[in-house]
């Protein structure tokens, strides 16, 4: 009987979420701003909004996506401090690999969330906040004092991940799937991972407004809801069951920025245009693909959407690119009379792995298109070489204006991390 677990009782994942973690990296390394309300910005203007707050300026009702004019009104003691993506990224490493002196990290959530697995004896409640001690004084002391995380700990990732949240900052807390619902039902819906706003307004439309009326539906009921099986999934993810991941492949690479009233010129835009293609053609290279097609799309100032894409024999060289996506800009500016524009997309898709490709079957027919192809190709990769020795747009394609340039680094969106080679593409 002993050897025999009651299911409510296991604890099979450490989750790790770092509490304010850009805010954090800053306070750490200038300490000027440590223990003053500050808030992260994509760029130096009022008419940008958070993107990350210390925990000094979340007192002050200060949170990611709070306009800046607003949280200056909210806070006028706040300090804006633009967004230096490289560094936070470097902590990103740092502190995973002090997080792996004392387990195994098996899922990289996002830049500040990691999922570890217990195995064997971790698997103790004792022994596992044990684990999580370690960690959060390996951090302190190696890290940085300012760099703080809460951590949870229960049957499923979900619920660690929902464990993490019971306690900011700094806490540790522990979630059996006995204490499912009573432990969270002072959570809104939307603090569920999963439940976002529409899916928020779906459930309360179904006459569900609490974590308790969510517990009580049946599984059928949720997959009615969803629409689709996530569901019902959801349903035994909230009760502390084990569901596997469905590994998935890349589909996409691209990039997006909003640009600065300053650059939004018809003529500067186009610049930005470029160098966000030569951004995401040299991350294509670097992770070894190909693409077929590419897509362009444009905001104005007044909110219009333009979008054109373009289909293509598979390449991955600077000249084809740039060829394709000047084709779809000149339409798009032909189509209408605007003159500035406020945000650019560019993505590539259909990718192929250099490695699956197929023999070019015509290919002694065309000796000249595949010579100058692979011309092409070898001088993109010595661009990306001479970037990633010397710098990024150490060298480039035409002139790129110098106030053009401090936009083009990397930037950290959502659960994508960029690698450290991007810094320099």
């Amino acid at each position: 009987m002993n050897k025999i677990l009651n299911n409510e009782m296991i604890l099979n994942w450490l989750y790790l979420d770092l509490n304010s973690y850009f805010a954090s990296v800053e306070q750490q390394l200038q300490p000027k701003l440590q223990n003053k309300p500050v808030a992260i910005v994509p760029t130096m203007t009022d008419a940008t909004c958070a993107i990350a707050a210390s925990y000094e300026a979340k007192a002050y009702g200060v949170k990611t996506g709070t306009m800046i004019y607003e949280a200056k009104k909210l806070c006028p003691e706040i300090i804006c401090v633009q967004a230096n993506h490289e560094n936070y990224v470097m902590y990103h490493h740092k502190i995973l690999a002090e997080i792996d002196k004392y387990i195994p990290i098996e899922i990289i959530s996002s830049i500040d969330e990691v999922a570890c697995k217990l195995i064997g004896s971790q698997k103790n409640e004792a022994q596992a906040r044990k684990i999580a001690k370690n960690i959060k004084i390996g951090i302190q002391e190696n890290i940085g004092q300012y760099i703080r995380c809460s951590i949870g700990i229960a049957p499923n990732r979900f619920l660690a991940k929902t464990a993490s949240n019971l306690e900011k900052p700094d806490g540790l807390q522990v979630l059996y799937s006995k204490d499912i619902p009573d432990s969270i039902k002072h959570f809104k819906l939307s603090d569920l991972t999963g439940i976002g706003r529409a899916m928020e307004y779906r459930l309360n439309k179904s006459g569900i407004l609490s974590i308790q009326e969510l517990y009580n539906i049946s599984p059928k009921h949720m997959r009615k809801i969803w629409g689709n099986v996530q569901g019902e999934k959801f349903w035994y993810m909230l009760r502390g069951k084990e569901i596997a991941d469905i590994k998935t492949e890349r589909k996409t690479i691209g990039h997006s920025h909003v640009l600065e009233p300053k650059w939004r010129l018809v003529e500067l835009a186009e610049k930005v245009m470029l160098r966000l293609l030569l951004k995401a053609t040299s991350r294509l290279r670097r992770m070894d693909y190909y693409c077929s097609r590419l897509s362009l799309s444009i905001r104005t100032e007044n909110n219009l959407r333009l979008e054109g894409k373009s289909r293509f024999y598979r390449a991955c060289d600077n000249k084809k690119l740039q060829e394709e996506a000047t084709k779809i800009w000149v339409q798009l500016i032909k189509k209408r009379n605007f003159k500035q524009i406020k945000k650019i997309s560019i993505t590539l898709y259909n990718l192929k792995k250099k490695s699956d490709l197929q023999p070019e079957l015509f290919q002694n027919f065309n000796k000249k298109i595949t010579l100058d192809t692979n011309r092409f190709e070898k001088l993109s990769k010595t661009m990306d070489n001479i970037n990633t020795r010397f710098g990024r747009d150490s060298v480039t394609i035409g002139g790129l204006p110098n106030k053009i340039k401090s936009f083009s680094g990397t930037r950290i969106a959502f659960t994508r991390i960029p690698d450290r080679q991007e810094f320099n593409e």
